[in-house]
């Protein structure tokens, strides 16, 4: 099997010949983080992480996407947690797509090579550690857990997109497939992240208008996409971040396949604001 590609942050800084317009964007509806504004003055660093910088892509805003977070990692060698990570209620998902990692949680460890998955539950207290001599990156979508009275919440588990089949949509050929981490018929999750690959000249046929927030990272080829009322191209390394009800379609360019990480919520009551009191 031909190992995927995976894009990444550049990082650096530009030189000082280049122009300053870009593609980036912020609108009511959806946000374009473009790759070319990854770069290492907009990175964070995090409490208790040695030797990593973080690009946070998205994080809750009050008005527009509100259930989740979604940072990209890069962690040298050697690097990595000097304590537990984790939050009471907060679950988290880690996509690997450089380097070498181990990913410790109740006394199991679990090894990350590129293309590997690991989801963590709620409240869940785990450690993460680059090995090798490669500089690791990671995707890492964390959000709160919606329970559910007679659910129990999903479990820890792990697996790699070379050993998850490809689900084709419902398109001739399988040019539209889906590799979906996360059972999509299991109610005890609350959201759902998928790659999404799609064939050269193949499209989404109908404008998506629907409840659930999305975070889109790029990994490989380019794409025009339909947000809104405005068509936008994006290409491997760009990040798109959608609010509830943004009408959205696309399609795939060449000369080679689309594909992005998907994050959705999904499964869970829409939530009501509480009744006034007078």
């Amino acid at each position: 099997m031909r190992t995927p590609y995976y894009a990444r942050p550049p990082g650096g800084i530009p030189p000082q010949n280049q122009m300053l317009s870009d593609r980036a964007v912020f609108t009511n509806a959806y946000v374009v983080i473009p790759k070319g504004v990854q770069r290492d003055i907009v990175y964070s660093l995090l409490p208790h992480w040695r030797a990593a910088k973080f690009w946070i892509l998205a994080r809750p805003l009050s008005g527009f996407s509100e259930t989740f977070s979604h940072y990209i990692a890069k962690i040298a060698p050697t690097g990595g947690t000097i304590r537990k990570e984790g939050e009471d209620g907060v679950q988290s998902a880690l996509f690997l797509t450089h380097g070498i990692a181990e990913v410790e949680y109740g006394g199991k460890m679990v090894r990350m090579t590129p293309g590997s998955f690991v989801y963590l539950p709620p409240g869940a207290r785990w450690s993460l550690r680059v090995r090798g001599e490669r500089t690791a990156t990671f995707h890492w979508i964390r959000k709160r857990y919606i329970e559910v009275d007679g659910i129990a919440p999903p479990a820890f588990f792990h697996r790699n997109e070379n050993d998850v089949p490809h689900e084709n949509m419902p398109c001739e050929g399988g040019e539209w497939s889906t590799t979906r981490f996360i059972d999509p018929d299991d109610l005890a999750f609350d959201f759902h992240v998928t790659i999404v690959n799609i064939d050269p000249g193949i499209a989404i046929p109908f404008a998506e208008t629907h409840v659930m927030e999305h975070g889109l990272y790029v990994l490989q080829g380019k794409g025009v996409y339909r947000l809104n009322s405005d068509w936008v191209e994006v290409e491997a390394g760009d990040y798109m971040w959608l609010r509830a009800f943004c009408p959205q379609a696309c399609y795939g360019g060449a000369p080679e396949q689309f594909r992005y990480l998907l994050y959705k919520d999904v499964n869970r009551h829409a939530a009501l604001p509480p009744v006034p009191r007078f």
